[in-house]
């Protein structure tokens, strides 16, 4: 839709006119001369098992402007591992598969815990760091992208837009953060609409000294998982290692990134991909955990700006924050209502009320133990402790891709 409003103190690039892929692309392949790009994948092994995935491998297929793709795959068997292989078989831009359940990867991840540089737990942060030191260590991008595995509406006209503002020569970004709709016959988001947004809007009311605040309400879709960022930016940021990690990932880029050289760009008319469950009765999964990670490293960010948290301050930000999410939640169903939506008022509130104790839970872990899980170590630190180890995460991957199991009818 054509919106060309600026908000925020984030630029904001629009989508103005219809796509034209061609001459997207034609650009870049000429930009990508001077600033070749790597495309980061993480994905679980049963994510190439759904129509998203292979629809995602279709159309990458047709992209001529990527340097090399980098597939970080998690659970995977070594049968799996192989299968993965076969479907890149034949690309165009050259692909490599960080395989984390291999051998040689678990050898690298001991390693850094004997060194004192854990990489954190099982996840998509620790699948993303191991798929930036790879692209690092190769030596040959400028710029790294990277999006989900389970857009269900995938084109490649999202990964031309997301790195288009980083590649041109004359615009001058280093980070670009993507974002989009995502509206079927009712609105999806919930996180983003019913807590983080009223939550950072809450936090702002009791913290206004704090300008990363200002900085993630800027952001449209703070919560996606969609960016391009210049290399150097995978270098020096630190990632966290729990579900508080798109959060994580802007408040590095606040810390080492002028506001004036990030944007945000607007991806496509629609997204769809899976969706979580509420997990309202189980607070080690689904959208109850991931909300309560997501307040956490809001917490530890917003306290490093030196902010002072008391159970006090606690206590008034959960009345606040319930609140504004019941005020947006009338605006959200005022929307709905234009539009010939589909909303269910009571499941919002429910949406709410789950959130609030998460934010709750995650008052009183931070209160207990203010620094939590340590973010996994920026690779600098990692060469400076181990100046080897681009070496050896080269060689593990070049190894498991020649030893990987022939399967029979396999592509390739």
């Amino acid at each position: 839709m054509a919106d060309f409003f600026q908000t925020g103190i984030v630029p904001t690039l629009h989508r103005l006119r219809p796509d034209n892929i061609e001459r997207l692309e034609a650009d870049l392949e000429r930009f990508a001369r001077n600033k070749p790009i790597g495309l980061v994948l993480p994905a679980l092994y049963t994510e190439f098992e759904t129509p998203a995935m292979l629809r995602i491998v279709r159309e990458l297929q047709k992209v001529r402007y990527l340097q090399r793709i980098v597939v970080s795959l998690g659970r995977a068997t070594a049968d799996n591992f192989a299968r993965v292989q076969s479907l890149f078989a034949g690309f165009y831009t050259p692909v490599s598969i960080v395989h984390l359940e291999s051998e040689r990867t678990k050898a690298l991840l001991r390693m850094l815990d004997d060194r004192g540089l854990p990489a954190g737990q099982d996840g998509k942060g620790r699948a993303c760091w191991l798929a930036y030191g790879y692209v690092l260590a190769a030596g040959d991008c400028d710029v790294i992208a990277l999006h989900d595995c389970d857009i269900v509406s995938y084109d490649r006209t999202l990964l031309a837009r997301l790195c288009y503002p980083v590649v041109h020569p004359n615009l001058g970004f280093e980070f670009c953060k993507g974002y989009y709709a995502r509206v079927t016959d009712q609105m999806h988001g919930r996180v983003t609409r019913l807590f983080f947004t009223p939550l950072v809007r809450s936090m702002m009311g009791m913290a206004p000294e704090a300008p990363f605040l200002s900085f993630l309400d800027s952001f449209r879709y703070a919560l996606a998982g969609e960016f391009a960022m210049n290399l150097n930016l995978a270098r020096v940021n630190r990632i966290p290692a729990d579900w508080g990690l798109e959060v994580g990932v802007l408040a590095e880029v606040f810390r080492n990134c002028a506001i004036a050289r990030t944007c945000q760009v607007d991806l496509a008319d629609n997204y769809e991909h899976k969706h979580q469950q509420l997990s309202a009765d189980d607070t080690s999964k689904g959208l109850s955990r991931m909300t309560a990670d997501i307040a956490k490293s809001l917490f530890r960010t917003v306290a490093a700006e030196g902010v002072v948290f008391t159970a006090e301050h606690f206590r008034s930000l959960e009345v606040r924050y319930v609140r504004l999410a019941q005020d947006m939640i009338s605006r959200y169903y005022a929307d709905a209502m234009l539009n010939g939506l589909k909303f269910d008022r009571h499941a919002e509130e429910v949406a709410v009320a789950t959130f609030a104790r998460s934010l709750r839970r995650a008052a009183e872990e931070f209160l207990e133990d203010p620094l939590g899980i340590p973010p996994i170590p920026n690779w600098n630190r990692v060469l400076a402790a181990i100046p080897e180890f681009f070496d050896l995460i080269l060689d593990g991957v070049s190894r498991d891709a020649k030893e990987a199991p022939v399967l029979v009818g396999a592509r390739g």
